[in-house]
């Protein structure tokens, strides 16, 4: 049986112990963010039904790379709008990327 949303939004929360969401000021309420999100993201796997395993893992990796490079990109966009400065993590990354680094050193 696929996994439900309100299953998936409660796997979000656990997530979110770990390393917390801020929502800041949204004029929405919490929950019903990631019940939004939990809703999509239910239907976009149930969409791959007949995509074979490793098709459904790759769509499903492809998905999570993007919105974690477009997270990036905003959480970079905000520090930089507040002359704020990276973490120490994404400098790291930033630098790599100066340096016409894009991966692990082979």
């Amino acid at each position: 049986m696929p996994i439900q949303p309100q299953q998936l939004a409660a796997l979000m929360r656990e997530v979110e112990q770990e390393d917390p969401i801020d929502f800041a000021d949204l004029p929405f309420p919490d929950d019903d963010l990631r019940q939004l999100v939990a809703s999509h993201l239910c239907e976009m796997a149930a969409s791959m039904e007949n995509f074979s395993t490793e098709d459904r893992l790759m769509t499903l990796l492809a998905v999570s790379a993007k919105l974690v490079l477009e997270n990036l990109v905003l959480h970079v966009q905000l520090l930089r709008r507040h002359g704020l400065p990276v973490g120490d993590n994404v400098e790291a990354l930033l630098s790599r990327l100066r340096k016409g680094g894009s991966g692990p050193e082979k």
